[in-house]
């Protein structure tokens, strides 16, 4: 019994040591930086995306690092799963080339993932009813966002055609 409970407290100190580094990491990644003059505030995501490729491997990473947090923590399935859709929605729009750089400095996936986890924290049950309530809304979102980045592909292969032939 005595193990089993130091184990647990290992296990609950972990958990905070990690939701501590991903408070800090978050911050670096989404607010680090400001616009002198401005309430805008933007982390080193926004700029890493300048560079093709590395904003998204570093965004992965982050939100990697965020997923094993919210399993340590045991959050339910349903917070996991508005974190992926979070760092979807991030990883779709920031493929279009600037919209998605800009997107980067409104969106910041990282914190909003921080925010869930820390709500689910201080109020589980009606954390995870709001997260179910987001999926839905990120999946439509989703769908709307690819469908529109389809259509604007056939448009323009079409235009291409057109000039072309």
């Amino acid at each position: 019994m005595d193990e089993s409970a130091r184990d647990d407290r290992d296990r609950e100190a972990r958990s905070r040591r990690d939701l501590e580094r991903l408070r800090a990491i978050a911050r670096l990644f989404d607010t680090a930086l400001g616009i002198p003059g401005t309430r805008w505030r933007f982390g080193i995501d926004a700029l890493f995306g300048l560079v093709p490729g590395l904003g998204d491997v570093a965004g992965a990473l982050v939100a990697i690092y965020a997923l094993h947090v919210a399993r340590s923590l045991r959050a339910p399935a349903a917070i996991q799963l508005h974190m992926l859709g979070n760092i979807a929605v991030d990883a779709l729009v920031g493929t279009v080339p600037l919209i998605g750089d800009l997107f980067d400095f409104v969106f910041k996936a990282q914190t909003r993932n921080l925010a869930l986890l820390e709500a689910w924290a201080g109020s589980p049950a009606a954390t995870a009813r709001r997260s179910r309530r987001g999926l839905v809304l990120m999946s439509i979102a989703i769908v709307l966002v690819f469908a529109a980045l389809t259509v604007t592909c056939v448009w323009l292969v079409v235009q291409l055609f057109r000039w072309l032939f």
